[in-house]
């Protein structure tokens, strides 16, 4: 079964409505087989930025509150508890207070208890003893003031400001509750977690492997016995090994191998979604000659978003800004918006002899032409596209070589800002304004890759966090949008469309269409064997 690439938005729509997971007589047992595409530096949720080691560990986690796996667009609306049974907010919305489910014990056998709560968002912050060697989304936490345990059951986040979107970052998969008793070194090679499966071993560049929970504090989950992940970075090589019955899914096909796949696996379910990872842009701009904004404009003017979509993806994609766009996207704007920001209009040939002008007003042109090298991860998904993009910047007198990197050095790489022009996958934790502008665009952020400074957008993007309209919230992320744009802070290239394949016997698993890294927990999943 194929379901649906081109009438995206009925069936998106009917996602929405139709919730409510299907009513087959689960069966438990068997080990389901993921294909994995990467091996990651570490087992470490709170020190990684890929799915890599997201997908595989999210089941061995609890979050405080989640979102529902069953509801493919992530919202306000579709969040529920998990380890919290409920929250409640005071009068000035500054004070987020969550009662803790008793009972439930870590993998080695230790209580879970508000003291781990605080313990986990004491070391995100900066404020334990003990310390990240990453931290990828220390940003999300800026407004944090403190975690309170009140007793051992009940939890208080209390914020500086009000912040109503603090909620939706506590429900990302990126937001596990980590154990206090056990070290973050620990954490990075054999992670202990309260969630349906325990982890039991990660062999680098071979397997991730879990295990079932046997005492999970959710009656009846899982129904798996455990789940493998074997590594296979070769999208064609997944493929094949689908095809021969060796995985029960294939994530992330793109949409000129689908075609492939399904006539040689025509038992196969696909589902293509949208992929809130936009491929951008990164310009280093503390590095000369990428210091002059003009010439950072003119990379940005050259770029044929079209051109992308249509060459890696079939057509099937959308251009977008630093949100999401519609209809996956809740605070993205509308093609016909878009365009009229700094550097999306539609005529490429226009856009690209504003930017030739540029160039030469610096001392560029064709008998002089600028050497750079393009930074990326060896991976499909940032490979490709960085090809495409150095043959574009051959428009405008830019010669472009190519250094894909392995991901275990990629993170450190851009964190460090130790390249001059690359091109990233931006792993959006969730399809919300606090998250995005936070971890990739406010000063200082750890994922701020390009650098990238504005005072305005600073306060722009603390007054759209503070707005509790979403409506007036939605404006001021337009204005932070086409201020970003303006600067050419790190250009969204495209929003690709992707699919994922399954053995028609696994069985209830929900592809998350504006949330890639939430839909992983897996404890609903089984086989029908």
């Amino acid at each position: 079964m194929w379901r649906n690439p081109g009438g995206f938005a009925t069936a998106f729509a009917l996602s929405l409505v139709l919730a409510a997971p299907i009513a087959d007589a689960q069966k438990s047992g068997g080990v389901l087989i993921m294909s994995h595409f990467d091996s990651p530096a570490s087992m470490s949720m709170h020190e990684e930025a890929t799915g890599a080691v997201n997908r595989p560990m999210m089941g061995v986690f609890n979050n405080l509150v989640m979102f529902r796996q069953d509801v493919a667009q992530n919202s306000m609306a579709s969040i529920v508890p998990d380890l919290a049974t409920g929250w409640s907010w005071n009068e000035e919305g500054t004070e987020l207070t969550l009662p803790l489910r008793q009972g439930v014990r870590w993998h080695d056998g230790k209580p879970f208890t508000a003291r781990d709560v605080k313990c986990t968002w004491d070391l995100l912050i900066g404020r334990s003893a003990e310390k990240l060697r990453l931290n990828p989304r220390k940003t999300w936490y800026s407004n944090l003031e403190e975690v309170i345990a009140n007793g051992e059951y009940e939890v208080t986040f209390r914020l500086k400001r009000p912040q109503p979107s603090f909620l939706v970052l506590l429900a990302s998969g990126w937001s596990p509750v980590y154990p206090c008793h056990v070290s973050p070194r620990e954490m990075r090679t054999h992670p202990i977690g309260t969630g349906p499966f325990k982890f039991v071993e990660f062999r680098p560049n071979e397997r991730i492997r879990v295990a079932r929970n046997p005492d999970y504090w959710k009656p009846g989950r899982p129904y798996l016995d455990g789940i493998e992940w074997p590594i296979v970075p070769s999208l064609s090589t997944r493929i094949l090994g689908f095809v021969a019955g060796s995985f029960d899914q294939v994530f992330g096909v793109t949409i000129p191998l689908l075609q492939d796949l399904k006539s040689q696996a025509p038992q196969a379910v696909c589902d293509v979604f949208p992929a809130n990872l936009p491929r951008t842009l990164l310009v280093n701009r503390t590095t000369p000659p990428f210091d002059n904004p003009e010439l950072r404009r003119a990379m940005a003017l050259t770029l044929d978003r079209r051109a992308f979509i249509d060459i890696l993806s079939d057509g099937q994609g959308e251009i977008g800004g630093a949100m999401m766009p519609p209809p996956a996207g809740s605070w993205g704007m509308p093609p016909e918006v878009l365009q009229t920001l700094p550097t999306y209009g539609a005529d490429v040939a226009k856009n690209r002899e504003g930017a030739r002008a540029i160039m030469q007003k610096l001392g560029y042109g064709p008998d002089k032409r600028l050497a750079v090298t393009v930074t990326t991860r060896n991976v499909g998904a940032y490979r490709d596209p960085s090809v495409l993009l150095i043959d574009q910047l051959k428009e405008i007198f830019i010669d472009g070589t190519l250094n894909a990197i392995d991901t275990t050095q990629w993170y450190p790489t851009v964190m460090r800002k130790d390249y001059a022009v690359g091109l990233t996958v931006s792993e959006n934790g969730l399809d919300d304004p606090d998250q995005q502008f936070y971890e990739n665009f406010a000063c200082g952020a750890e994922r701020n890759y390009t650098g990238y400074c504005s005072a305005e957008v600073d306060q722009l993007i603390d007054r759209q966090s503070s707005e509790p309209d979403p409506a007036r919230r939605k404006q001021l992320v337009w204005e932070i949008e086409r201020k970003l744009a303006e600067d050419a802070a790190r250009p969204a290239i495209f929003y690709p469309m992707s699919a994922a394949c399954w053995q028609p016997y696994f069985k209830g698993h929900t592809m998350m269409v504006n949330g890639n890294y939430n839909g992983w927990r897996l404890e609903d999943a089984w086989l029908d064997k």
